[in-house]
């Protein structure tokens, strides 16, 4: 009897020393792919393209062209459901 509950202990220590041997290394890969993120950030930062501002007189035009080409998508589908 006395075999039985030492072979439960002992699996007790092997999955925690098992699931803290796994913690531990994910801990180190996030903290070494962290400090790599910043290393490449730095060293090698990224062009952001500078897009216009849009014109404020387009803007209305187009709407008016976005809303007519919904209104012609829907008047299609209905006209090809029948």
């Amino acid at each position: 009897m006395a075999d039985e509950v030492n072979y439960v202990a002992e699996a007790l220590k092997f999955m925690l020393l098992g699931m803290g041997v796994v913690f531990l290394f994910l801990f180190i890969l996030v903290q070494v792919v962290e400090i790599q993120a910043k290393l490449i950030a730095k060293y090698f930062p990224e062009d952001t393209p500078k897009t216009p501002a849009p014109k404020a007189g387009n803007s209305a035009d187009e709407e008016q062209r976005k809303v007519a080409a919904i209104i012609a998508a829907v008047t299609e589908f209905r006209n090809n459901k029948s």
